[in-house]
């Protein structure tokens, strides 16, 4: 981090800011050495705005905070990478990003964390929960149950009954990999690793 040159763009490098669990890149701004360090020590994402011409924390207005899981440099050590767990809208229209990238590529992560969450913090109203305390035999079956409605609705031609069951079917296998404990990222590794 020591080694950021920021004499190439006049005092300034541009940071990406990506959603830390999605993936999605949510927005880009720009870091003074000043902005940089405030994010460092708060865990917050600063930025130096250049139309404001002073140090601007995203969120400071809104509450919604870009809180800091990790940040890199690219090669050249002139650009950021920031991964981020967003409090709400990145972009001032109120949508989750500034650029207009399907964010349904990363959501499954974005599930899984939501899964992970109502499991652990125990809500109780939670359907998701209610099978995780059931244990693997009721995932199991859900999954069973589920993977046997898929087949079924693949052999007619309703897309949206179809679509609908495959979401069943991975919203149950992901409560599954949490019993197993398991992950997605681990079995997308598996499918990485068969893919060379």
């Amino acid at each position: 981090m020591e080694k950021i040159n920021f004499e190439k763009g006049n005092g300034l490098v541009p940071a990406v800011i990506q959603d830390n669990t999605t993936l999605q890149v949510l927005m880009v701004g720009f870091m003074n050495q000043e902005a940089l360090e405030k994010t460092r020590k708060e865990g917050r994402v600063t930025f130096f705005s250049r139309t404001k011409n002073r140090l601007w924390t995203k969120g400071e207005t809104s509450g919604n905070y870009l809180t800091v899981k990790d940040i890199t440099t690219d090669c050249d050590n002139d650009s950021l990478l920031i991964k981020v767990v967003p409090a709400g809208p990145v972009c001032h229209t109120g949508n989750m990003s500034c650029f207009r990238n399907d964010p349904a590529k990363g959501f499954v992560y974005k599930l899984e964390e939501i899964i992970r969450q109502r499991i652990e913090d125990n809500v109780t109203d939670s359907y998701t929960n209610k099978i995780f305390l059931e244990g693997v035999n009721k995932a199991a079956q859900k999954v069973g149950e589920e993977a046997v409605e898929l087949i079924i609705e693949a052999k007619d031609d309703n897309m949206e009954l179809f679509r609908n069951e495959a979401a069943d079917l991975l919203y149950h296998l992901l409560i599954l990999f949490k019993i197993k404990g398991t992950s997605l990222s681990e079995i997308e590794s598996i499918l990485n690793e068969r893919h060379r």
